[in-house]
């Protein structure tokens, strides 16, 4: 992976974006890249997917496990970073209540920074609006998330049903 790559793999939930980020990010590291968790324990069903994750990855990254601040926490790291997963980053965001400029400079700051990052994305517009004020916000801020990230990722993929089409 040349110095400063960012690549996205965005898709519906449970297609295979995060195996298929996964597999990317190996292939693409001559170390040991980082997996950044961004999933916070809230309930039992959550602890199991988490721990379903962890077994699946086992040694093969390192993990850091960061709710908020990402960039914080990988600005020092000079191995690939995959980002698992900006929309559970971003439910954190919100959940906490960071303001969308919070949220965007988190954003930006990744974007532009000298890391080489694999990021994984939801897409959740294609749905009916939500009657739910801060469900009806967190698909808007995904939405403009997801093209500000795919504007300025070097390779974009689609994922659905497990297959990826590379759209940039």
């Amino acid at each position: 992976m040349t110095k400063n790559m960012k690549t996205l793999f965005y898709g519906g939930v449970k297609n295979g974006k995060s195996r298929l980020a996964e597999e990317y990010t190996l292939k693409l590291s001559t170390g040991t890249p980082i997996y950044l968790a961004t999933t916070e324990f809230i309930d039992d069903e959550m602890a199991i997917k988490i721990a379903e994750h962890k077994k699946l990855r086992t040694t093969k990254f390192t993990t850091i496990e960061e709710p908020l601040n990402l960039y914080d926490r990988i600005k020092d790291e000079t191995t690939p970073i995959l980002i698992e997963c900006v929309s559970m980053w971003l439910n954190n965001m919100l959940f906490h209540k960071r303001s969308e400029t919070e949220i965007y400079s988190e954003i930006e700051k990744l974007l532009s920074s000298d890391k080489s990052i694999v990021f994984v994305l939801n897409d959740v517009s294609r749905s009916v609006v939500s009657e739910n004020a801060l469900v009806r916000e967190f698909v808007d801020i995904s939405g403009r998330l997801s093209q500000l990230i795919a504007s300025k990722c070097d390779e974009v993929y689609s994922v659905s049903a497990g297959l990826t089409q590379r759209l940039k």
